[in-house]
Order: structure tokens, then C-alpha cells, then sequence
């Protein structure tokens, strides 16, 4: 699919990778519509890319269904937006446990659902979910939101075989630790410098590259954490010891302080 001309709906607009996908997307030529909860920062944005700006809370169950029928007839879905729900799972509120998995992984299910209908009827149209390498391999500290984007890539995966001879594409993106902007970066934490991390633009160009070339699954990291993270998904435990020598406790707790007030 050729992104120019069609239009996107782009959850978690208002944060600051979605600030980046919105921008690439625009520069692909496509139209968009950007939702998030933050209104000044989505409206300022919607002015710069001409784009139609929805409030948009996703874990009001019945602000989703608005959301689907209002973009019905969208060519494109990028759901993007996601909570950080990072730290043990017994810190965790019911309330914090459920909101973590209505926003990450069942709004995502529910446009899908209602979108993909459309999509079907005209033989024409792409779904793209953002995960993350923590959707791949479980880091301490993340057995929430790890949850989360393993669902995601499930999912992704088998709509992806259901629609395979429909001309509706499936994907999923796959960052690793992303500096500038992003769940990870606005936590404060810090990683050592040989770990490697990558900037927002690439994200956004995979998402474009994931959308225009159909492709499945699409990593964006570093090729040692690329690497790293098939080793550990072959290997488990190995890897896990491996992460625990190198640091990768103290890197997740950071992770945790700097977001525990964000679930």
C-alpha cells in the first residue's frame, strides 16, 4: 500500500513517539486522524500536520466504540498508544491492571475488530500495532506490560494468517529502548552505552516501511539487541542470568520509578 493519499488513524498521538510517527506518516502524504488524552499537545500537532485531532481516552470502553465509528472508513490503523504499566505485579493496583490492559492490548483488539470489517468490504487496507522487544522476551519488572505486548504480537500474528487473501496487510513494530521520546525515555532510565538505543525517526520509518511493503514484523534496535533478543528467546533462563549480570535489575527498577505514577 502505498501510504500517500490514504487516511491514517494514529492512537497515542500525544506522547512523544507517536509525536514522530505522526510526522512520517505526514511526510508519507497520508491524512491523518490522531487521538491521545492530552489535548493541547494533540491540537498543536493536528495544526503542524494537518491532521483531524480526536480526544480520545481508550480506556473508557464505550470511548473506543465511539472512536471505531467516528474512523470507520480509515485505510490505515496504527495503534500505537500504550501505558508503561512497569513493576511487580502484586504493585499493582485492580484498577492499574485493568487500565494497562484495556489501553495496551484490548482498544487495540476492539478497533481492529470494528476497522478490519470495512478494511475487508474494499479488499483494501492495513492494521499496524506497536509492541516492543519486551513482547518478544519478559524483562524483570515487566511481567504487566510484557503481557501486554506478547498479546500484541500474538494477535498480530494470526489476524495477519486470517487475512492473509482478504488485501488487508497485518504488522507489528518492535522497538527496543528508544532515546528522545517514548515510554522508555521519559522514565529517565539510563542504559549503558554498548547496549545501544534508537532514535524516534527510525520508528516512524518502520512504520511507514511496515505499512508500504506489508511486512509481518519489524524490529527496531540495535543488531546486538536484535540479536540478544533472539538468543533469549531460544534460551530464557540463560539470557535472563546473562541481563542480571549486566545490570539489567538496576536498568528495570529505574524503569519503574521513573513511571509508576503514569499507570
Amino acid at each position: 500500500m502505498n501510504v500517500a493519499g490514504r487516511t491514517v488513524l494514529l492512537t497515542g498521538a500525544s506522547g512523544g513517539l507517536g509525536h514522530a510517527i505522526a510526522r512520517g506518516l505526514h511526510a508519507a502524504g497520508a491524512s491523518l486522524v490522531l487521538t491521545g488524552r492530552r489535548v493541547d499537545v494533540l491540537e498543536a500537532l493536528a495544526a503542524e500536520t494537518g491532521a483531524r485531532s480526536l480526544a480520545v481516552d481508550l480506556a473508557d470502553r464505550g470511548a473506543v466504540r465511539a472512536l471505531a465509528d467516528e474512523c470507520a472508513d480509515v485505510d490505515v490503523l496504527v495503534a500505537n498508544a500504550g501505558l508503561p504499566a512497569s513493576g511487580q505485579l502484586m504493585s499493582f493496583s485492580e484498577e492499574e491492571l485493568d487500565r494497562a490492559l484495556d489501553v495496551n492490548l484490548r482498544a487495540p483488539m476492539q478497533l481492529a475488530r470494528r476497522l478490519a470489517e470495512r478494511m475487508v468490504a474494499r479488499g483494501d487496507g492495513h492494521l499496524v500495532f506497536m509492541s516492543s522487544l519486551a513482547g518478544k522476551v519478559g524483562p524483570a519488572r515487566g511481567s504487566v506490560y510484557s503481557a501486554t505486548k506478547f498479546g500484541l504480537r500474538g494477535f498480530a500474528q494470526s489476524l495477519r494468517e486470517d487475512l492473509r487473501d482478504s488485501g488487508v496487510g497485518v504488522s507489528a513494530i518492535f522497538p527496543g529502548f528508544v532515546r528522545d521520546a517514548g515510554l522508555f525515555h521519559d522514565s529517565g532510565a539510563k542504559v549503558p552505552a554498548w547496549v545501544g538505543t534508537s532514535a524516534p525517526d527510525e520508528v516512524a520509518k518502520a512504520v511507514v516501511d511496515a505499512i508500504e511493503h506489508n511486512r509481518g514484523e519489524v524490529d527496531v534496535a540495535p543488531l546486538g539487541m536484535r540479536a540478544g533478543t533472539k538468543v533469549a528467546g531460544l534460551v530464557p533462563d540463560l539470557a535472563a542470568t546473562v541481563s542480571r549480570k549486566l545490570g539489567g535489575r538496576r536498568i528495570a527498577e529505574q524503569h519503574v520509578t521513573g513511571q509508576t505514577d503514569k499507570r
